[in-house]
């Protein structure tokens, strides 16, 4: 089978990917990664989780390419299904649809083999998603302060709910209602602004080598 240039080129960048994460790790992690700097088997789905701008799908994407398994944005495949944007299915059919179709795809993500999965600012509000998350995978917080992601998402277009007339007080809301349900996720990793991406990606990785049913290997 032949390959385009585009595969070549989508290739080069997780290879890179996954030489930038093992270098990160082992200055981060120690032993962290196996044999060879290969970091070992994914068995079950990790869930990013965390507010809009800690880093969900940057990380997410250097993770799944180190990793070497399938990443996945649960908004994109809401997106995909709607024909519409996140906006405009906020704005034509309000949240409770969205988070209700937001339920669907994230069960049927969480069915599917292991993977990345980024998840929506607001997915883990919801009792049963996050019940469905540690039963079937296992869910990674990006904690993140209000300054730091308030950088990252302050001159994006793309976050409904914070089209408002106060967008910064807005996000302060929105973290202080959200973070008591990030806090019971499985996991927490802490972001950094002087961290690369490939930085926390190794963070994660470190965090998730302590939990041996969700990667598995021989560590160096």
């Amino acid at each position: 089978m032949a390959f385009t240039a585009s595969s070549r080129h989508e290739q080069k960048n997780a290879r890179d990917a996954r030489e930038s994460v093992a270098f990160a790790c082992l200055a981060l992690c120690g032993d962290g990664t196996s044999e060879g700097g290969n970091v070992a088997r994914l068995k079950k789905t990790v869930a990013m989780v965390g507010m809009m701008g800690a880093g969900k799908t940057a990380v997410g994407t250097a993770l799944a390419a180190a990793l070497s398994v399938p990443f996945v944005d649960s908004d994109e495949e809401i997106v995909r299904a709607a024909s519409r944007s996140i906006a405009e299915i906020f704005e034509r059919d309000g949240e409770p649809f969205f988070r209700a179709r937001e339920s669907e795809v994230l069960a049927r993500l969480l069915r599917g083999p292991p993977c990345i999965l980024s998840t929506g600012g607001g997915a883990y509000l919801a009792e049963g998603n996050r019940q469905l998350i540690s039963a079937t995978g296992v869910a990674v917080w990006l904690r993140a302060d209000l300054d730091l992601l308030w950088n990252r998402v302050r001159h994006k277009t793309t976050r409904p709910l914070l089209r408002t007339a106060n967008p910064k007080e807005t996000l302060r809301a929105l973290y202080e209602a959200r973070v008591p349900f990030y806090s019971e996720a499985d996991i927490t990793v802490d972001a950094s602004p002087e961290l690369s991406i490939e930085d926390m990606a190794a963070r994660v990785i470190q965090a998730l080598a302590t939990r041996p049913d969700v990667l598995e290997g021989e560590q160096a």
